[in-house]
């Protein structure tokens, strides 16, 4: 089934409702078929995509009752054989437009249920788009989505080891760096702008400064291996794709980054 958001029940809303564009809107011209639309519609928007106030989410409940109540009407004519009940209703009563009104504000992408909260990530915005990904690769894992679950939880994994050296004293930084490259574990020192490593170079400096634990470290040169088969060269040569392990895996690893962070 597809996976609907607030943004398609709009637009949805908008196409029938578009050839009524003055203060009255006459129900019976949507038809029994077009309130039955909106209204399974909403019921298939994910718990976590309705952010709103109380008060807003009580006007959204109340509108799905009236349309209900609309279509047992329309029903009990039918039945009686009788002409259906002309539903004129102003715009400030029109049922349709309080639920357009309740989810123009929803927004298309969130966590999803469980996801982590990454509280210990002070800045606002970051915590925002990296929760955001995680609740990505969650939905990626469920609909089987193996190469961008894989993917993008090594992207995510690297994200939060970048932001988490970061947060470490340059000098401690250098030092572990530099330690590294001498005995190989690195094969060059990295470049002095932590945003230009890669996931290798976050992971050894991580693990030698005592961020992620040596198990959190083999899981994420593992995953890194599993992200890097995004490359159809690499992908061939190693005779690998993107499957539920490899997904499995990468997830597994960015788990267990996120624990070790967690204070």
């Amino acid at each position: 089934m597809p996976r609907v958001v607030p943004s398609q029940v709009v637009d949805f809303i908008d196409s029938i409702t578009s050839q009524q564009p003055g203060e009255h809107m006459r129900m019976n011209s949507i038809g029994a078929g077009g309130l039955s639309a909106v209204l399974e519609l909403v019921d298939q928007i994910p718990d976590e995509l309705l952010t709103m106030d109380k008060k807003t989410y009580g006007s959204l409940i109340r509108a799905k009752g009236t349309m209900r109540e609309i279509l047992s009407t329309w029903t009990s004519n039918q039945n009686a054989g009788h002409s259906l009940l002309n539903f004129n209703l102003h715009r400030s009563h029109n049922p349709l437009l309080h639920i357009r009104a309740a989810l123009a504000n929803c927004p298309d992408e969130s966590p999803a249920p469980g996801t982590s909260e990454l509280n210990f990530i002070t800045d606002d915005e970051l915590r925002t788009n990296l929760r955001d990904d995680i609740g990505r690769i969650d939905r990626a894992l469920s609909n089987g989505e193996w190469k961008a679950a894989t993917v993008l939880a090594g992207s995510t994994i690297e994200a939060l080891l970048l932001w988490s050296v970061q947060q470490r004293p340059a000098a401690d930084v250098i030092t572990a760096a530099a330690a590294l490259t001498t005995s190989g574990a690195l094969t060059r020192q990295p470049d002095a702008n932590l945003e230009r490593w890669d996931l290798h170079d976050y992971t050894e400096v991580a693990a030698r400064l005592g961020i992620i634990k040596s198990d959190t470290a083999t899981e994420t040169r593992l995953a890194r291996e599993f992200r890097n088969l995004i490359h159809p060269g690499r992908a061939q040569r190693l005779g690998q794709k993107c499957d539920r392990g490899t997904a499995l895996s990468c997830v597994a690893a960015l788990v267990h980054v996120v624990r070790d962070l967690t204070p």
